[in-house]
């Protein structure tokens, strides 16, 4: 165990760093029910490493291993004859961008299962050429879709506040995200969203595969000046930033008496269906026309997970700076609990690419939010938490600690 326990913890992490004894994850990971939440000082929910030092998700993986997967589909088949419809109207909903996760879910619904489903879209905040690319050939093979571009003024200015008051590029963009999908299916009179693989598989802790809409809540509308976006309260939203609520309505839930009127069901395919990362690569490549990129993705060695946005790699740049941990990691974890990786070969990952600075689309970036990258780097300093950071005798940031033993204070 590694002590920090005379150092300050920023945004309510753990003082003493452990990492996982099976993957390369640590214990400072948030889990991302509350990620979108935080500020400097909150109390935040991490993962939980049991007495062997093994953490939640390596656990969840063990038990998938042991999971009868035939009794699963057949559990599937059931909640999809309950709510299939014979009358051509839609019987599920399937947001996604067109990555490899939402092209496998939606074709395999309809292709193999012969649901009909209406896929959304909360569209990236700045699209990449080959991510606009894999969206088109997504909806070309076969699915009908409703996209949302949401205020195109408003989006930049919660952007760069949930960098300003966050560090956060995608806390906005998580809760219009998050609640577009009900607000679909509400209006097309569909019960039934499926989502890919189940939060558990990243150590979010999930009392089950099911949850009804009333029961989440970040889907409340209650309670309006509790809400904050960016880090800023609504009311302050618009009397400050001169915003209308009628402009921050795509962020919001559903309110309370819309919910009432159905009777909206959310479900994980990953639950029923045993969800292998790469398998899902392969099937979207092969059945959806989606392709990778056609380059690394910095911060990290692989080429295909979350490559729609040029602003993803800004965000798990930022992950970096508040948690110490960034892209490699959370990759090499996965291709370890996966089986594709051993532990020395993911430690070996993250030495190599975590915390690489993703300049390709910085500036893009900056100019897009109307920000100076001198501040960026500025506010990254800031939100460093000293138990996680220090400069060596040259002045240059560095990790206390690291999965490879090579920390500052290891």
């Amino acid at each position: 165990m590694l002590n920090n326990n005379n150092l300050e913890a920023f945004f309510g992490l753990p003082q003493e760093v452990k990492f996982c004894t099976k993957c390369v994850m640590s214990n400072q990971r948030p889990t991302s029910a509350v990620e979108f939440k935080h500020t400097k000082d909150s109390k935040k929910t991490t993962m939980n490493f049991d007495e062997h030092g093994v953490c939640d998700a390596c656990r969840t993986a063990e038990i998938k291993d042991n999971i009868d997967w035939g009794m699963r589909e057949e559990e599937l088949i059931k909640l999809l004859d309950k709510h299939r419809k014979n009358d051509g109207s839609y019987d599920c909903l399937v947001p996604g961008s067109g990555g490899k996760d939402s092209a496998y879910q939606a074709h395999v619904l309809k292709y193999k299962y012969n649901m009909n489903p209406l896929t959304c879209t909360w569209p990236p905040i700045l699209y990449t050429d080959y991510g606009l690319k894999n969206w088109k050939n997504w909806l070309d093979s076969g699915f009908d879709n409703i996209s949302f571009y949401r205020n195109g003024k408003v989006m930049k200015l919660l952007t760069k506040l949930s960098i300003e008051n966050l560090l956060h590029p995608f806390q906005t963009f998580i809760l219009g995200q998050k609640n577009l999908a009900p607000k679909i299916a509400a209006q097309h009179g569909i019960n039934l969203i499926f989502y890919g693989e189940n939060e558990a598989e990243y150590g979010n802790p999930l009392a089950d595969n099911t949850s009804s809409l009333r029961d989440k809540s970040y889907f409340s509308f209650e309670h309006l000046d509790e809400i904050f976006l960016a880090g800023v309260s609504i009311k302050d939203l618009i009397e400050k930033y001169d915003v209308k609520l009628s402009d921050l309505m795509a962020y919001l839930p559903p309110k309370l008496e819309d919910l009432e009127k159905s009777n909206i069901e959310v479900h994980y395919l990953g639950y029923y269906l045993k969800w292998t990362p790469q398998e899902v690569y392969y099937y979207a490549v092969e059945n959806t026309g989606f392709k990778a990129r056609p380059h690394r993705t910095q911060g990290t060695f692989s080429k295909y997970s979350g490559i729609d946005d040029k602003i993803d790699d800004l965000h798990f740049y930022t992950t970096f700076i508040k948690f110490g941990i960034g892209r490699a990691t959370y990759d090499a974890s996965q291709e370890i609990r996966n089986r594709h990786l051993t532990r020395e070969e993911g430690v070996a990952l993250v030495k190599r690419f975590d915390g690489e600075f993703p300049d390709r689309y910085f500036n893009d970036i900056m100019e897009y939010i109307g920000m100076d990258p001198n501040e960026f780097h500025k506010l990254c300093d800031k939100f460093r938490s000293p138990h996680l950071w220090c400069k060596d005798e040259m002045g240059v940031w560095k990790l206390r600690h690291n999965v490879a033993k090579t920390g500052l204070n290891d």
